[in-house]
């Protein structure tokens, strides 16, 4: 099949099949071979490295997969009704459901949507597939969530024996035969641009962005397509009159920069196409957390102190399974009115125990359970560290040592029978109908 590779990765106007990799020649609409109209042409297409790859819709898609019967049903993946949207399928996007939209609006805009609390534990599970055949094309993987991640493929042509774009093409292909869901591709020169590209031709995409038409392709966008340009950013450079990307083009650096101040330096070269971030492989996670939005809103010690207990167990879970601990406990609140309220402590040395977070966390509780009515709880841990510096016997809380004892005994439990098998008395008989605590799924 690739026996005229020589020739045709050298000609622009030679391309490949996205459904069978056949390479192509000239101008037809569909495959040579297999008759798809899924053809990949573009004047780069074989001299360009940087990708990123984001799955498509999914915590849907991992859910369809495993349920044939919601192929054809809009889905929702996320909390009750005054959760947020975690995930939606393009049945539901269709229809106007987009992800961290309220679930209350979610409903309205697709009342027939079939809804779905989030699974982490399988998502996290599919996640790592995806991202051990990701690190079969490149050691060059950084990962921004469970499901994308950006991958140089700079010198990896005589490993796999064909360029980067036909690698991403047999990748996407594998992710949907091995793994029964789909991934869209971006491909370019540089991280800002590989991103946008993977997001044009959802889903089952794969876009090319080239260096030639970089600054051309960007001049009629929107100056929100710019990484770092939020809604406040947006905002003031609607109020000086700049709206699409071809405006930033013209004002030089400098003014840029007395405009913004650091973000105008951005802005100059992002604009322009001018990236020179580089793929770093890998990097560790920065804190762990958990939280979950309530389905009314809560201020009795009676009801936050059993859901912090519960998060708190959470996080010690995922910290003993990745044997990393955490020195700063990290405390986040919501208010009704969506402000919200983040308090830490730093503690003496690192922890994975749950009664440890728990404690910690409870103190900074205290002082914001004032009257304040609450819809979303979350504890994590900062500063990782290597669990073998964690949890050393404390000379002042004696309890302690006990404590963290009966902490293993109870792991122990769980491990062999289950989470259900043993609870403290904080959280027994006290679950409530909650929101996954994960990010939401683009």
């Amino acid at each position: 099949m690739f026996s005229n590779m020589a020739l045709s990765v050298n000609d622009p106007t030679h391309g490949f099949c996205r459904d069978c990799l056949a390479l192509q020649q000239g101008e037809a609409r569909r495959c040579r071979l297999c008759g798809s109209p899924r053809l990949m042409r573009h004047p780069e297409l074989y001299k360009l490295n940087v990708a990123h790859i984001d799955c498509d819709a999914f915590y849907a898609a991992v859910e369809k997969r495993d349920n044939p019967a919601l192929k054809d049903k809009p889905l929702i993946i996320g909390g009750g009704k005054r959760g947020v949207v975690s995930t939606a399928c393009y049945l539901a996007r269709i229809k106007g459901v987009r992800s961290a939209m309220p679930m209350f609006k979610a409903l309205e805009a697709c009342p027939e949507a079939v809804v779905l609390k989030p699974d982490m534990e399988k998502y996290a599970r599919v996640g790592r597939e995806v991202r051990a055949m990701m690190q079969a094309l490149t050691p060059l993987v950084e990962p921004l969530s469970i499901d994308e991640a950006f991958l140089d493929l700079s010198g990896t042509e005589r490993l796999h024996g064909r360029p980067p774009a036909l690698v991403l093409g047999k990748f996407a292909l594998d992710v949907e035969r091995e793994i029964g869901i789909t991934a869209s591709v971006g491909l370019s020169y540089c991280k800002f641009l590989a991103k946008v590209a993977s997001d044009l031709r959802k889903p089952r995409g794969f876009a090319v962005i080239g260096e030639v038409e970089a600054q051309s392709f960007l001049a009629e966008q929107p100056v929100t397509l710019i990484w770092g340009v939020g809604k406040v950013l947006a905002a003031t450079l609607e109020r000086d009159g700049i709206r699409i990307i071809g405006q930033l083009q013209r004002m030089d650096r400098d003014e840029l920069m007395r405009r913004y101040g650091t973000m105008g330096d951005r802005l100059y070269h992002l604009s322009r196409g001018k990236d020179r971030r580089a793929v770093h492989a890998d990097q560790e996670a920065k804190s762990v957390s958990a939280e979950t939005t309530f389905d009314s809103d809560l201020a009795l010690p009676a009801d936050l102190v059993p859901v912090l207990r519960a998060l708190s167990e959470k996080v010690s879970t995922r910290l003993k399974k990745a044997g990393i601990a955490g020195r700063t406990v990290v405390l986040k609140l919501k208010t009704q009115d969506f402000k919200i309220r983040t308090r830490n402590r730093q503690l003496a040395d690192p922890t994975r125990l749950a009664d440890r977070i728990f404690q910690t966390g409870l103190q900074l509780l205290e002082k914001e359970m004032d009257g304040t009515k609450y819809r979303l709880l979350g504890i994590g841990v900062s500063d990782l560290s290597d669990a073998d510096r964690a949890d050393p016997p404390d000379l002042v809380d004696v309890q302690s040592r006990k404590r963290a004892l009966a902490e293993g005994a109870m792991d122990n439990l769980r491990a062999k029978f289950g989470r259900a098998a043993v609870e403290t008395g904080y959280t027994f008989g006290k679950k409530r109908d909650t929101q996954s605590p994960e990010q939401p799924d683009e």
